[in-house]
């Protein structure tokens, strides 16, 4: 009896690879689309819809745009976007940037096997990342789709020093800070009655993830960006659901800087100063 082929999934995008959502595990051998799956599509389609409009933007002003995609992991997003966006035209490149290289060697044996000639897997830490002549002096747009803690930071400093037009960011498990409050708290609370936000545990981590990001853009604010946060998806889907879009104007909010600094000295995390106000780009981003 002949197979009869399969009905389309209503959640795959139009133009959308099926055999490339195979390969990335998001649909099983045979077609199918679990729970988790839905969700993890869910979650990258929602990003491409933010970032889409950002890639036909830039597009028109630089036909060779570059993106990169630091702390890839297994690069969902960026074959994502390189399939819907990139594919069919001529023109734009993809960065991968991993530090773990079996990653690396996957993603790139993928590309390789899709016929995807404009993406690039890249096994780089962040600094090497911004001094390797194995990417352009100028990236365009910089994403971080869920960068573990510091990760995310490390992507916004290499989207700095690229002098990145858009830089898109979901973090996640921002524990450093989180860390930090935790270490000072007697010392902290003595000092402040702020300190009642952070007191018992859960609060701590939770503060902590909020603050993190807050001074994270501030710090977008004291360089230039306009920045705007949002939710990427329902939290039904994802608790790690904050997305942070900036794009650079080159206007400086007037009191970023300052705002940034007396927070980290009210609430006694000065010694995170060198990551929030990084001392070679302050007020900086031509």
């Amino acid at each position: 009896m002949k197979k009869q082929p399969s009905a389309p999934i209503p959640e795959i995008r139009q133009g959308q690879s099926v055999e490339l959502l195979k390969e990335l595990h998001i649909l099983t051998r045979d077609g199918k689309l679990n729970q988790d799956s839905r969700r993890k599509l869910k979650q990258v389609y929602h990003l491409y819809n933010f970032i889409e409009p950002l890639l036909a933007e830039t597009i028109k002003e630089n036909p060779g745009l570059s993106l990169a995609d630091h702390g890839a992991g297994k690069s969902y997003l960026g074959f994502v976007l390189y399939d819907l966006f990139f594919k069919d035209r001529a023109m734009g490149s993809i960065y991968g940037i991993e530090t773990r290289p079996e990653l690396v060697d996957k993603s790139s044996e993928l590309a390789k096997h899709l016929g995807f000639e404009r993406m690039r897997f890249l096994n780089l830490s962040v600094e090497e990342s911004i001094l390797s002549p194995e990417l352009p002096e100028r990236v365009d747009i910089v994403t971080a789709l869920h960068a573990c803690d510091t990760a995310t930071d490390d992507a916004i400093r290499f989207a700095l020093h690229k002098h990145a037009r858009f830089i898109v960011l979901v973090p996640c498990c921002q524990a450093e800070v989180a860390a930090v409050l935790r270490k000072n708290k007697n010392a902290t609370f003595a000092k402040t009655p702020l300190s009642e936000l952070w007191r018992h545990p859960i609060h701590t981590r939770e503060f902590g993830s909020q603050l993190t990001n807050a001074l994270r853009c501030l710090m977008l604010e004291a360089h230039g960006y306009q920045v705007t946060v949002t939710e990427l998806v329902g939290w039904e889907h994802s608790m790690k659901n904050e997305l942070i879009v900036a794009r650079h104007t080159g206007q400086i909010r007037k009191n970023a800087e300052e705002r940034l600094d007396a927070i980290l000295r009210e609430l006694n995390l000065e010694e995170l100063r060198e990551r929030f106000l990084p001392s070679y780009t302050t007020g900086k981003n031509d």
